[in-house]
């Protein structure tokens, strides 16, 4: 019996599709903003205040695994009811909002690890989306472009483990945006033109890789067709690729290279 913990955006039912494709056992709690999994015969509407109906749930469905997919938004604190553990653990979640979503959840797995509950890799049964190292795409990276995503690198390495910063644009060899907590969309807008540069999407350092890896998407695509970006960089196993063929199709089409390192 696996526990998921699912919220919004698309890679949630994603997951939850592949689950019932290899019919495995599973519950629900659905952390989405407007309920969207009520329909689901074994789903659960609790509120991250209360820690203790979500832990005895999770015990009475005997479930030793539980994973995390799709975004859970940083819920309204001054209005939520707790109960006595939520009480004991809400300081903690409070204190990491201050961090951004991410850290919301990082906290939720800390205190289910305190609660002998063990949290497996978002991608646990979907493998397929994580690329294997290689070029996807007819076009390729040139030397300048090699030398900028080395530049690319090279700040992911420097930046501090608490930053936001899972993506960045560079063009021949100097960071022209990064992203922050408000997403890759946001950062996107900051160009304000067109570019010829290059978006790198990499975890963040230190990250726990069970959760909150960097996605990329066929929105994601049409962006960097948008604001006239030549490429896409990811890190091996270590991003969610969603729409993995549309994209790849796009991306041809458009002279958009697609690399994994």
């Amino acid at each position: 019996m696996i526990g998921l913990f699912l919220g919004d955006t698309d890679f949630s039912n994603i997951v939850l599709k592949k689950i019932k494709k290899l019919k495995k056992k599973f519950f629900i709690i659905d952390f989405s903003k407007n309920n969207k999994f009520k329909k689901e015969l074994n789903s659960y509407r609790i509120s991250i205040g209360k820690f203790g109906k979500i832990i005895d749930l999770i015990k009475k469905k005997k479930s030793k695994k539980v994973l995390f997919a799709g975004k859970i938004a940083k819920p309204k604190f001054s209005s939520l009811r707790l109960d006595l553990k939520g009480i004991y653990y809400m300081p903690n979640v409070i204190k990491a909002a201050k961090l951004g979503d991410a850290a919301i959840i990082k906290s939720i797995i800390k205190i289910l690890d305190t609660e002998q509950i063990k949290v497996i890799s978002s991608i646990s049964f979907n493998p397929e989306l994580a690329l294997k190292k290689g070029n996807f795409t007819k076009q390729k990276p040139n030397n300048i472009d090699i030398e900028s995503i080395k530049k690319g690198i090279n700040y992911f390495n420097k930046s501090n483990s608490l930053d936001h910063i899972q993506a960045l644009i560079v063009k021949d060899k100097k960071i022209i945006a990064t992203e922050s907590n408000k997403g890759t969309k946001i950062m996107f807008f900051k160009l304000k033109k067109k570019t010829s540069g290059i978006l790198m999407k990499f975890p963040k350092k230190k990250q726990d890789l069970r959760m909150d890896l960097p996605t990329i998407g066929l929105k994601t695509l049409k962006d960097c067709k948008k604001y006239g970006l030549k490429g896409v960089v990811l890190k091996s196993r270590k991003d969610i690729f969603l729409d993995k063929n549309k994209c790849i199709n796009f991306a041809n089409k458009n002279k958009i290279f697609i690399k994994v390192i």
